[in-house]
């Protein structure tokens, strides 16, 4: 199904609908304001879910309201960071939905959202290959840049006539992706006999494109042609 986020003056939109899956744990604080997390169930078309996880503000959220198995919707980004594995002596890249406005439903909707745009730069080379069955694939990774000069580094993973296009891609460039997030799984053998169960977060490309100097342009005008207005939120992480 085509994305039905556009960019609208936003670098990193993800849109999600499905159930509660998790009790909430506590994340972090700052400057006296908590964030939680909890994971959200959303489904695919082939019957399938992605279990997603979620941080959000403890301002614009009931805790005691929201059990799992609650349907629900989340509008926010995606947002990375890193968290030192002491087993691996090295840091992960670890990807959670910021929310920036939750809806409780009534109901799960037959159809559930997963619609996701990233607006970045391509910052490693991409990494394009077959499968055994010869299914094209291309590993990205895109910085997309949020306020107080942080950014956020999401892996993205395209397919087909998509990756082939990304493959060709160079470091630094200007693009801009639709897709959805997505949980895989997979196997990390520590030695001969131990196997770990790993879950990876990604987001899956449905469409991708390299953002030219003339889209720029054009980008920059609506920009400056359209009104803008100034709401309270929540400290950033």
């Amino acid at each position: 199904m085509e994305s039905t986020i556009t960019a609208n003056n936003a670098n990193n939109l993800i849109d999600i609908g499905g159930r509660i899956h998790s009790e909430f744990t506590f994340s972090h604080e700052i400057y006296g304001e908590g964030f939680w997390r909890f994971d959200v169930e959303v489904g695919r078309l082939s019957g399938q879910s992605d279990v997603l996880p979620v941080t959000v503000s403890e301002r614009i959220v009931d805790r005691e309201k929201m059990l799992p198995g609650q349907p629900i919707r989340i509008s926010g980004q995606i947002r990375s960071y890193n968290n030192y594995v002491e087993a691996d002596r090295k840091n992960k890249l670890v990807l959670t939905i910021f929310a920036r406005d939750i809806t409780l439903l009534g109901e799960a909707p037959d159809d559930c959202p997963n619609d996701v745009f990233l607006d970045g730069y391509l910052c490693k080379p991409a990494i394009y290959r077959t499968t055994p069955f010869g299914r094209e694939i291309s590993d990205l990774l895109i910085a997309v840049n949020r306020s107080y000069n942080k950014s956020d580094y999401i892996p993205c993973i395209a397919w087909g006539r998509n990756a082939r296009y990304a493959g060709k891609l160079q470091v630094g460039d200007h693009i801009r992706l639709w897709g959805r997030m997505q949980s895989r799984q997979y196997q990390k053998k520590l030695d001969d006999v131990t196997v770990l169960e790993k879950t990876a977060f990604e987001v899956s490309v449905s469409k991708v494109e390299l953002v030219t100097e003339e889209i720029q342009n054009a980008a920059t005008e609506a920009t400056v042609s359209q009104s803008t207005e100034t709401t309270p939120g929540t400290n950033e992480e």
